[in-house]
């Protein structure tokens, strides 16, 4: 019975200093300086997000935040930059042999790209888009910086196979001691009806290959009307609980706004069955798709298109991504270096650098091409660099300027004045 009284004494006292915590709370200034207090008072919406969103209320403390600098990398050769020559679409980077491996989009034509719109003028050596005609390359390197380039790992097969006009943005995977590209596969130029390139694979022992091609298309499209019937693109390996976990993006709400979105896919069996995911898509922004282990959960690099672009977010359950911080110059088409991609880590580290693509080394219609680039940046828990966790880019002049009115605009202006 005492040791009762006691207890409601304790509790009421608790509760009279919680009471007392919430009045100070309403009646008292916001506190120049944060403790762990701060979170229990009443705030703004702004100020709840700052506590109850992110890792941090500050980036610099926040181990998904990050600036991104940027290297121009030495080995390619792109001819002069005429546009005859594009790379684009990195894979995630692995090391293996004691050297980095990545994989990418490589198209070497004679002539540069129609357009899309014009796909009806590409022909057997004239592309439609940056990507038609293309295979798959892998170049290695020593340090990241320099590269040399090996050759084709995957070439076009012959027509009617999966991927006979143009085989692209590859992925990899290491499952079981052998390595697997997955792919699109296109059977048409692109632009011709959309971008109808299923997914498929090759299979080797070796990073260096040969690569078999499995001949088939490994994740089908979704059912009619389903918000992926028309595409599955960028196809993104990792290893979790035991089975593999690739995830992928889609397009559609079209002919209106196009809604980018992020769906995934499981399989205990690197060539399928996959089952999609009751939930998809994932995410509803990000017109690329890469994602590494962090903690034991995962984080997705969530670039350009959708209202939550330039965002790195995370699922601790692998699925459903909040927010973790807003970035800025985040990577195109970023292929990380992810080193627990395969491992089934329960405790990822997070990442430090990779590849990606810049698609504006040319002029449209004139030598447009992509080149490839690194990117280098502190979202990993084993790295500690306060440069990269600075906010604010300050940019050349005519970064800005070279985003003025078109014309249209400019004489809606003056005739409004």
């Amino acid at each position: 019975m005492k040791n009762l009284l006691y207890l409601l004494l304790i509790c009421s006292f608790i509760a009279c200093n919680s009471q007392k915590d919430n009045k100070d709370s309403k009646n008292s200034s916001f506190p120049y300086t944060i403790t762990a207090q701060t979170a229990n008072r009443e705030m703004s919406t702004a100020m709840k997000r700052s506590f109850k969103n992110y890792s941090s209320i500050h980036p610099r403390n926040n181990e998904l935040y990050s600036q991104f600098k940027y290297t121009e990398l030495k080995g390619f050769d792109y001819n002069g930059h005429d546009g005859t020559i594009s790379r684009r679409d990195p894979s995630k980077v692995i090391f293996e042999n004691g050297k980095y491996y990545v994989w990418y989009t490589k198209r070497e034509t004679s002539t540069t790209p129609v357009g899309a719109k014009n796909a009806e003028q590409s022909n057997d050596t004239i592309p439609s888009t940056d990507w038609d005609l293309s295979e798959i390359w892998y170049a290695t390197s020593k340090d990241g910086f320099t590269w040399k380039e090996q050759g084709v790992a995957v070439p076009r097969p012959p027509k009617p196979e999966v991927g006979w006009r143009a085989v692209t943005t590859t992925d990899i995977l290491k499952w079981k001691g052998k390595y697997y590209l997955y792919y699109q596969g296109f059977m048409e130029a692109s632009g011709k009806r959309g971008d109808y390139c299923p997914v498929t694979a090759s299979y080797a022992d070796s990073p260096n290959g040969p690569w078999t091609p499995v001949g088939k298309i490994v994740i089908e499209n979704g059912p009619e009307g389903a918000w992926d019937q028309y595409a599955i693109h960028d196809p993104y390996p990792l290893v979790h609980d035991g089975k593999i976990y690739i995830y992928y993006k889609s397009a559609f709400n079209r002919p209106n706004p196009v809604w980018v979105g992020g769906g995934l896919v499981t399989s205990d069996n690197p060539l399928g069955p996959f089952e999609k995911h009751p939930l998809n898509p994932l995410t509803s922004s990000g017109h690329e798709v890469s994602l590494f282990p962090f903690k034991e959960g995962v984080a997705a690099i969530t670039v350009k298109d959708g209202t939550e672009h330039f965002t790195i977010q995370y699922a601790k359950d692998w699925v459903n991504f909040e927010i973790a911080s807003i970035c800025e110059l985040v990577p195109i088409a970023p292929g990380p270096f992810v080193p627990d991609a395969f491992t089934d880590a329960k405790n990822g580290r997070g990442i430090t650098w990779g590849l990606s693509h810049f698609v504006n080394a040319g002029q449209n219609r004139k030598n447009q091409h992509s080149i490839l680039a690194r990117f280098d940046c502190d979202l990993s828990l084993d790295v500690d660099d306060p440069v990269m966790k600075e906010t604010g880019v300050r940019h050349n002049l005519d970064v800005y300027f070279n985003q003025g009115l078109n014309k249209k605009q400019k004489e809606r202006i003056l005739k409004s004045n």
